[in-house]
C-alpha cells in the first residue's frame, strides 16, 4: 500500500455499540441492521463482531447467502422483502424471514411450496409512505397470510420516519395500535433513533443501524454524546504536500479559498473519488498531528487541503485524521449538508479497509 489513506473498522466499537442497545432495550430482542454492506463496513469484515445479536437484518439476498455460507445459523431479516417470486425457493433453501409489503408479496406467497413454512415480517404503512399496507389493510392481509399453510410466525412491522423528534413516533404509534386492534402478535416497530429514545416503541425486536456503527439517527453527535456509543469507522490519511501561500492566493479549483495573510496549508492524500464530500466547504472539521483544523477550498479528486495555522509543527507525513475517534462523522457530515450514513457507505473500494 503506497498512499497513505486506510479506513479502519473497530471491532470492539461493534461490539460495544451491541452492549449499549442491549442496556436501551433489555426486554427486546435486537436485529442488527447491516444492509448497504453492513453501513459501508464490510458485512463480512463486520458480522462476527455482532455476533452477540439474534438476528441480521438487510437487503440482498447475496448478503443474507454470504451469513449463511461463513455460519450465521440464526434468523435473518429480509427488510424489502423478496423482488420477485422467483427468489422464493431460495428464502426457503437459506431459511429466511422476509417482509411483505405488497399484495403481490401476499400472492406469490400463497402460490409457493417451500419446503417448510416462512416467516414474515407484516409491515404497515405509518405515515413514512414508502413501503407497506396502508392500516385499513392490515386486518385483511394479515388474515390471509394466517390462512397460509406456507406462511410461519408473523410479525408486525412498521417504520418510523420521525422518530428522532420528542413526539416524531405518536402519530404512527397510534395508526398501529388503531390498525391491529385485537391482534396479539410479536412486533418490531423500532429502528435507531427509537430505540434510544422512545422505550414505549422497542416491543418484541428492536431494529438498530446507525447507531451500532457509533453516528447518531439525527445527524447531530451530541445527540448520542453521553450514549456511551462509540465511532467504528476511522478514515485517516498523511500530509503529502505543504504550500504557503501569499495574502490573496487562493488554493484548488476554482480557488474558493484565498488567503488573507501569509498561510501555510497541507495538502492531504484523500479526495472525492475516496469517498470524502466534494461539497464539504471550506472549515469542515480535520485533525492534523492530533491538532483539530479545517478544510481549505474545493475537494479535488485525490487530495482537499487544510490548514496548518493551528499546528504549525506538521509536515509531510503528519498523520490526519478525517474522521474517526476525534472527529466525529457527524460533524464532517453535517459541514457538507448530509449525514453520517452516506459517509460511511461512501467509502470507495480504492480505500483498503482493515478490521482492527
Amino acid at each position: 500500500m503506497s498512499r497513505p489513506i486506510v479506513a479502519t473498522v473497530n471491532g470492539d466499537a461493534l461490539r460495544h455499540n451491541l452492549s449499549i442497545v442491549r442496556q436501551a432495550a433489555p426486554q427486546s430482542r435486537i436485529w442488527s441492521v447491516v444492509k448497504a454492506n453492513a453501513y459501508g463496513h464490510g458485512i463480512a469484515r463486520s458480522w462476527p463482531a455482532l455476533a452477540q445479536t439474534d438476528g441480521f437484518a438487510l437487503l440482498n439476498l447475496e448478503e443474507a447467502i454470504l451469513l449463511r455460507e461463513q455460519g450465521w445459523k440464526k434468523p435473518i431479516l429480509l427488510l424489502e422483502g423478496f423482488f420477485h417470486p422467483d427468489e422464493l425457493p431460495l428464502l426457503d433453501r437459506y431459511r429466511l424471514t422476509t417482509s411483505v409489503h405488497s399484495n403481490w408479496q401476499v400472492k406469490a406467497l400463497a402460490e409457493a411450496e417451500p419446503r417448510a413454512p416462512l416467516d414474515v415480517y407484516v409491515k404497515v404503512n405509518s405515515g413514512m409512505n414508502r413501503l407497506g399496507f396502508a392500516p385499513a389493510q392490515l386486518p385483511n392481509v394479515w388474515q390471509k397470510l394466517r390462512a397460509l399453510d406456507n406462511v410461519g410466525e408473523m410479525t408486525l412491522m412498521t417504520h418510523f420516519a420521525q422518530a428522532e423528534q420528542e413526539e416524531g413516533i405518536v402519530t404512527p404509534l397510534a395508526r398501529m395500535a388503531q390498525a391491529s386492534e385485537g391482534l396479539q402478535v410479536p412486533r418490531s416497530y423500532a429502528n435507531s433513533a427509537a430505540t434510544l429514545w422512545h422505550p414505549q416503541a422497542h416491543h418484541d425486536w428492536v431494529r438498530p443501524g446507525i447507531i451500532l456503527y457509533g453516528a447518531s439517527p439525527s445527524g447531530a453527535w451530541q445527540d448520542i454524546a453521553s450514549s456511551g456509543l462509540k465511532p467504528v469507522m476511522s478514515l485517516e490519511s498523511e500530509l503529502i504536500a505543504v504550500q504557503t501561500l501569499a495574502a490573496g492566493e487562493g488554493v484548488g479549483y476554482g480557488q474558493r479559498y484565498r488567503a488573507d495573510a501569509g498561510q501555510r496549508i497541507g495538502v492531504v492524500a484523500c479526495g472525492y473519488a475516496d469517498g470524502y464530500p466534494r461539497h464539504a466547504p471550506t472549515g469542515t472539521p480535520v485533525r492534523v498531528d492530533g491538532v483539530l483544523t479545517r478544510t481549505l477550498g474545493t475537494v479535488s479528486m485525490d487530495m482537499l487541503m487544510v490548514d496548518l495555522t493551528p499546528c504549525p509543527q506538521a509536515g509531510i507525513g503528519s498523520h490526519v485524521e478525517l474522521w474517526g475517534d476525534n472527529v466525529k462523522i457527524d460533524d464532517v457530515a453535517g459541514a457538507a449538508g448530509t449525514v453520517g450514513y452516506e459517509l460511511m457507505c461512501a467509502v470507495t473500494p480504492r480505500v483498503p479497509m482493515v478490521l482492527r
